[in-house]
């Protein structure tokens, strides 16, 4: 069977000798995980954020992936960096791809946002890496208009670092149906 050429007589072999990886311009890809109890109740996980950007606000867990990881692996490994958390990537539910410009300060980012429902009383956050703390948050109020409570300390939507107040509100959203 022959070869299949391209409109500039290239096959696939020839083209890919002589393509530019560099020609566009690539986003950063990242993974960000919403860790929700299982509870009537339900409970938020928030790491606060260590290091720049957003110092000091809370967050979802995630982070940066890694050349050869799958976004998944990137979640679960950013979760049990950041929190000591330790969940498998099949454990993790895809709530959606954030890529609104702007969402990141320090440049093109696309996140991949994870979803677990868990039973608190079998996970123990603690803050590890670049978290500063992290910490349970009993979610109130209504879609839109979500609180988040721990102690005496009380966060809306827009408190929360980056575009994580969409993330939190699909998750959410996602739990309730």
């Amino acid at each position: 069977m022959e070869e299949l050429r391209d409109k500039n007589g290239l096959t696939e072999a020839e083209y890919l000798k002589n393509y530019d990886p560099h020609k566009w311009n690539t986003p950063s890809l990242t993974a960000d995980i919403c860790i929700i109890t299982d509870e009537k109740e339900r409970k938020l996980l928030l790491k606060r954020k260590g290091n720049h950007p957003n110092l000091g606000k809370w967050a979802l867990p995630g982070g940066f992936s890694e050349e050869g990881e799958r976004i998944e692996e990137t979640a679960a490994r950013e979760l049990e960096e950041e929190t000591t958390i330790k969940m498998g990537a099949k454990e993790l539910t895809l709530v959606g791809v954030y890529s609104k410009p702007g969402r990141d300060p320090r440049g093109w980012t696309v996140t991949a946002a994870y979803l677990a429902v868990v039973d608190p009383l079998k996970i123990k956050p603690i803050a590890a890496d670049d978290a500063a703390d992290a910490k349970w948050f009993t979610v109130t109020g209504t879609e839109g208009d979500y609180h988040f409570i721990s102690d005496d300390l009380e966060l809306t939507l827009k408190d929360l670092a980056f575009d994580h107040d969409d993330v939190v509100t699909d998750a959410l959203r996602m739990c309730n149906k």
